[in-house]
This record gives C-alpha cells, sequence and structure tokens, in this order.
C-alpha cells in the first residue's frame, strides 16, 4: 500500500510541476518581453528629462520680466506707487532690487523719489505689476538657486586666502602685498 501511495504522489507532483511549467513559460517569456520594452522606454525618457532640464535652466535666465513699449511709456511710477507696488508683492527693497536687476540703493532712492526708475527697470516694474505674490516668491527662490550655484563654483575667495595664508600655503586670494603675510607698512603683521 505505501509503494502505490509514494508512485501516486510522484506521479501528481511530476504532472503539477508540468502544468506550472506550461504556465509559466509564456508568462516568463511576458514578462521578459515587458522587461526589454520598459527598458527601452526609460533610455527614450533620459534624453527628454536632460532637454527639460535644460529648458528650464534657459527659462530661469531669461528675462521673465517684460512689458510692451506702450505699456512702459504709459506707466506713471511716483515713489509711493513703487513703495506699494512692494508692499503688494510682500518683498524687500533688496528683493524688488533682485527682481528688476537694480541695487538696493536704487530701489531706495526710487521710493524717496530721488530717481525715477527708466529703460529695462521700468519695464520690469510694469511687468511686476502683472505677477501674483506666489510667482514672485518663486522667481526670488530661482535666482538665489543660481546665486547659490555660482558661489558654489567661485567660492568666497577672502577666506579661502586667509586660511590659506594661516596654513602657511600660497595667496589664492588675488590681493597684493607680500604672499608669506609679513609686516605691512606701519611694522603691524598681517592676518
Amino acid at each position: 500500500m505505501g509503494k502505490i501511495e509514494s508512485t501516486i504522489k510522484s506521479e501528481i507532483q511530476r504532472l503539477s510541476k508540468h502544468e506550472v511549467r506550461t504556465v509559466f513559460l509564456p508568462i516568463r517569456k511576458e514578462v521578459w518581453g515587458i522587461r526589454i520594452k520598459l527598458s527601452n522606454l526609460l533610455k527614450g525618457f533620459a534624453p527628454l528629462k536632460r532637454w527639460a532640464k535644460e529648458l528650464s535652466e534657459n527659462r530661469s535666465k531669461e528675462a521673465k520680466l517684460a512689458a510692451s513699449p506702450e505699456e512702459v511709456k504709459a506707466s506713471r511710477f511716483t515713489p509711493e506707487r513703487i513703495r506699494h507696488l512692494r508692499m503688494k508683492l510682500g518683498i524687500s527693497q533688496r528683493e524688488l532690487g533682485v527682481l528688476v536687476g537694480a541695487t538696493t540703493g536704487a530701489v531706495l532712492s526710487w521710493e524717496k523719489g530721488k530717481f525715477k526708475p527708466k529703460g529695462e527697470k521700468k519695464a520690469a516694474l510694469v511687468a511686476l505689476r502683472k505677477v501674483r505674490k506666489r510667482d514672485v516668491k518663486a522667481m526670488l527662490a530661482g535666482k538665489a538657486g543660481e546665486k547659490n550655484k555660482d558661489r558654489k563654483a567661485h567660492p568666497h575667495r577672502g577666506r579661502d586666502a586667509r586660511v590659506a595664508r594661516a596654513q602657511g600655503g600660497k595667496n589664492k586670494g588675488g590681493k597684493r602685498g607680500n604672499p608669506k603675510g609679513g609686516k605691512g607698512k606701519k611694522g603691524k603683521k598681517k592676518l
């Protein structure tokens, strides 16, 4: 009796393995084909991703604030209007200067009424009237990101030069004078 049971069990196992193989083999081939298709899609997606990144970088470099010459000519900016625009957008004078491409001192002079914005700066201010607060924050964040990229590419040379001199290295700061850090004109040791 034990021999018949073991024979039946082994036959059932053999037939079940055969059935699994007949079902599994086509699925395995299909999965293999899907993996190849996925691989090809990913290869095609990589250049598109690179292209999209380049486009976004180019857009951030382009002047986002532009207005038609008619709008610029028709606009009248008083110190109060400039201050009101800045307050409406919720930005500081420095941030307005960054957006428009002017210094903080220039923005201060516009708001005090000493000078009026002209040319590209005036066009940028006209364009800022149409921009939402959220977009302004995004533009500032983008410009801050660009600034950080530049800073990483060209680190602050003054500090690096001081550190190098303190460590006895070369004068990397590009400053004139004794690279060894000797005495200056008045007999005091340079830092």
